[in-house]
């Protein structure tokens, strides 16, 4: 039977019975004898039986919800990708019963977030995909969910105590490591290196902490702590006086100050204050193909962005849910996204190629 496609019908004429007995072994519904059940399972293994998953789900007319619990990209444009990535898996996977309900709340009110996900729970989704930005106020919802057996998938942000279906996304303490190296590259031989968490409240924010981890462990396993004076800041873009004021005392106070390594996506931000200062010496690592990072990038003001794909991660998190929901597959607890480096050299391969991010990797 190599390289053929095994059929019930062939399964049923070997082993000297009906279609429809088969089929009730198959499912486990219906009345069929030891024996009978036995030797059609037998011969199921020994002609490598795989179902037609694909076409049971195009035939069946049943329709999964998925809940979509994202934050607002008219709020912060970052998640205008995640959004778009799920918006296309959608599309692509609709065919097979796939309908994505997007639940929105303000990525700086946790109280939006909570009622959103209250609501999404009252609604009792077939599917949960999220990214569990307001680390303390997720967890009783991941209980929850699991008492009500509605599967969830992560991503931007791994939290993998809470047994999620899947995580998606990229090892944020590699992706901290990695910009520690590429930042220790062409600097002089000691200096000072800045961590800025931008708009975040990093004991809430599991992913940048471990960013900052990787980064510092970088410098610490290469034996570089007594060469590289590591500080660290919170900064709020609310109120945009008091976010100059205090980006410009680190900088005054500091004046060996060589780089400065942005965990979040806002790294345009440092760069638009340092070329205002006409300060040109020190050098920016953030994240995201953001519009105004790529500016900054283009301009040299940004030294690398490394690319989470958020787009990839939003359209991997629903097929991911897909293939658990519709076909009965197993799914990977973690599929890791490449930490791409990029350049003002090479941007363009990455912001052009607009399919790229949904290629399966």
């Amino acid at each position: 039977m190599k390289n053929k496609i095994v059929r019930i019908k062939d399964i049923a004429e070997k082993a000297k019975v009906s279609t429809g007995t088969v089929d009730r072994v198959l499912h486990k519904r219906g009345r069929v004898s030891k024996k009978v059940e036995e030797k059609v399972l037998k011969i199921i293994e020994e002609m490598d039986y795989e179902p037609n998953l694909m076409a049971r789900a195009l035939g069946s007319n049943k329709i999964y919800q998925i809940a979509a619990l994202i934050p607002d990209h008219e709020i912060d444009f970052y998640w205008h990708a995640p959004k778009a990535g799920i918006e296309k898996a959608e599309k692509d996977l609709k065919q097979y019963g796939i309908i994505v309900q997007q639940y929105v709340f303000d990525p700086y009110d946790v109280d939006s977030f909570i009622s959103k996900a209250n609501k999404l729970t009252t609604d009792k989704p077939d599917g949960i995909i999220l990214s569990p930005i307001f680390y303390r106020e997720t967890l009783p919802f991941f209980e929850k969910w699991k008492v009500a057996e509605i599967p969830f998938v992560l991503f931007n942000t791994q939290i993998a105590e809470c047994e999620p279906l899947s995580y998606i996304g990229q090892d944020s303490y590699q992706s901290g490591f990695l910009a520690g190296k590429l930042i220790h590259y062409g600097q002089p031989d000691s200096c000072s290196i800045l961590i800025a968490h931008i708009d975040e409240e990093t004991s809430n924010a599991a992913h940048l902490l471990k960013k900052e981890q990787g980064f510092r462990n970088y410098f610490a396993q290469n034996n570089l702590d007594h060469q590289y004076k590591i500080l660290r800041v919170e900064l709020n873009r609310s109120n945009a006086a008091v976010f100059m004021k205090q980006l410009g005392d680190i900088i005054d106070s500091t004046p060996d100050l060589g780089s400065i390594f942005v965990t979040t996506s806002k790294a345009h931000e440092i760069a638009k204050y340092l070329e205002q200062r006409y300060i040109k010496h020190i050098k920016i690592i953030g994240y995201d193909l953001l519009p105004p990072n790529l500016y900054f990038l283009n301009k040299g003001t940004i030294s690398f962005l490394i690319n989470q794909n958020p787009k990839g991660q939003g359209y991997w998190g629903i097929y991911q849910l897909t293939d658990s929901l519709v076909f009965k597959k197993e799914v990977p607890i973690i599929k890791y996204l490449p930490l791409d480096i990029v350049t003002k050299e090479n941007a363009n391969y990455y912001v052009d190629d607009e399919d790229a991010v949904y290629l399966d990797i």
